[in-house]
C-alpha cells in the first residue's frame, strides 16, 4: 500500500511540474528567447517537481516490482 501511495505522490508531482513548465512556455510568444525561458524556470520551485516526481516513480517501480 505504501508503494502505491509513493507512486501516486510522484505522479502528482510530475504532473504539477510538467504543467507548470508548459504554462511558462507562454512567455516565448511574448518575445523571450529559449535561454531566458530556461533561466526563468530554474528559479521556479514548481518546475523541479517534474524531475523529482519522475525520480520517485522510477524508484518505486524498480524497488517494488510485481512478483507473481
Amino acid at each position: 500500500m505504501g508503494a502505491v501511495f509513493l507512486f501516486l505522490v510522484g505522479f502528482g508531482l510530475a504532473i504539477t511540474g510538467g504543467i507548470s513548465s508548459i504554462i511558462y512556455l507562454n512567455f516565448l510568444p511574448a518575445g523571450l528567447m529559449w535561454s531566458d525561458y530556461f533561466a526563468f524556470i530554474v528559479t521556479r520551485i514548481e518546475c523541479y517537481f517534474l524531475p523529482l516526481g519522475i525520480l520517485i516513480m522510477w524508484i518505486v517501480l524498480y524497488r517494488f516490482p510485481n512478483n507473481p
